[in-house]
């Protein structure tokens, strides 16, 4: 049985959620206190801020490809590593020239350090993942390991 099927109605709109059920506040506030750990704990304790970069993951038949988009980073900023089957990604933007003589009247742009660790389906062999970096774009490439074959085994009478 679904459980949608017992709630006599649903909220009109979900632009504006109305507490229609007696849980919703409750639900939003609890949704509000582990947002704000998070965002906690993605500061270091050096008072840096860390970045959050946006990624793909992709797969084929023969490959895994995962892009990340870090504008502003230079490929010698990125550190990609691969122990078994944990992919880590690391990566510095570190604060530009000081403008000494210039008041800065706002900012927005985040500079820091980011550390985004990946599990991969299955343990790929180093040598052959290929990584490459364009316009702020970070593509590796993880070639699939081949697949071992089923293999029919005999059943032999029991001596």
């Amino acid at each position: 049985m679904d459980l949608k099927s017992l709630v006599p109605f649903r909220p009109r709109s979900t632009l504006a959620p109305a507490d229609l059920y007696p849980f919703d506040a409750l639900r939003r506030e609890v949704d509000g206190l582990f947002f704000d750990f998070a965002r906690a704990l993605a500061v270091p304790s050096n008072g840096a801020t860390m970045l959050a970069p946006r990624i793909e993951v992709t797969e084929s038949d023969k490959e895994i490809e995962i892009s990340a988009e870090l504008p502003g980073l230079e490929r010698k900023d990125v550190d990609i590593s691969l122990d078994r089957n944990l992919l880590t990604i690391r990566a510095e933007k570190k604060v530009e020239a000081e403008q000494k003589d210039k008041n800065v009247h706002m900012t927005e742009r985040s500079y820091g350090v980011f550390y985004r660790v990946l599990e991969l389906p299955s343990a790929a062999d180093p040598s052959t993942v290929q990584a490459t970096m364009s316009n702020g774009v970070l593509k590796i490439t993880i070639p699939k390991p081949p697949q071992a074959e089923a293999k029919k085994i005999e059943v032999k009478e029991a001596a």
